[in-house]
């Protein structure tokens, strides 16, 4: 898919991964609406080169309605859509709250799915369009200590492959971020939170730009998945005993 030139909308920019890979596709020539829960100074992304914060809000099926119908013409407009917004939860399952349960599942599976689902019927009577799932490589591989996240990008994986293959006769394409450990907020909190239960200091972290330089060549080639190669790649491939045994080496109750 060309960047330059489209329409580009990726939610959960005002931060992290979101942030980095707005920028990158505005560096490249897209006009990028980015998605936030609130835009004000503290929660619209960097207004960089042709990034335009909107309201974008997961947290409901009602809220996603809302911020579409808010968005008006320019949600007609769209070319690519970034589903990148997510939230987390980690520790024990058995300790978790359920409240945070239904927020991690709404957020990172349930709201992607809605927003797509709104905005796909326009990329179809256009004839062309990108949808970009953020699943993670705890979708491939979960990991225990993680188990409502783990459940939620699992899902955005089979709901990305199953997208993929019922638009295999259309124009429009579908691409799955495997993504790794990168140096977000989130992730430090993912950190302290599997911290009682893991050791995590040894953890490799890539740069959010150099990720998104990664995700927008992906984009560009028409590649139906990304991974993160190295050791986390190689990790989406083990099999079960494997992941078994590395889980009960790396954590502990």
């Amino acid at each position: 898919m060309r960047i330059e030139g489209s329409t580009a909308l990726v939610t959960g920019s005002n931060r992290g991964i979101g942030r980095a890979i707005a920028d990158a596709l505005g560096e490249r020539g897209a006009e990028v609406l980015g998605g936030v829960r609130e835009v004000d100074a503290e929660h619209s992304p960097t207004g960089a080169a042709n990034v335009r914060p909107v309201r974008l809000d997961l947290s409901s099926p009602d809220s996603v309605e809302a911020s579409v119908r808010e968005l008006g013409a320019d949600a007609a407009r769209i070319d690519l859509l970034v589903n990148n917004a997510g939230t987390f939860t980690g520790g024990l399952f058995d300790r978790t709250d359920v409240s945070d349960v239904y927020e991690v599942l709404q957020v990172n599976l349930a709201g992607p799915i809605h927003l797509t689902r709104l905005l796909l019927p326009g990329m179809l009577e256009r004839g062309s369009g990108k949808i970009v799932n953020n699943a993670s490589i705890i979708g491939h591989a979960p990991f225990p200590g993680a188990v409502v996240y783990a459940a939620s990008k699992t899902g955005l994986h089979g709901f990305t492959e199953s997208l993929r293959r019922e638009l295999d006769e259309t124009d429009l394409t579908v691409l799955e971020l495997i993504t790794p450990g990168v140096d977000t907020d989130m992730m430090d909190q993912v950190q302290r939170e599997l911290d009682e239960h893991a050791s995590t200091d040894g953890w490799d972290h890539v740069e959010p730009g150099d990720w998104a330089g990664k995700v927008a060549d992906a984009i560009e080639s028409d590649e139906d998945e990304l991974d993160p190669g190295g050791a986390e790649g190689l990790a989406k491939l083990l099999p079960k005993a494997l992941l078994d045994l590395a889980a009960k080496r790396g954590f502990s109750r």
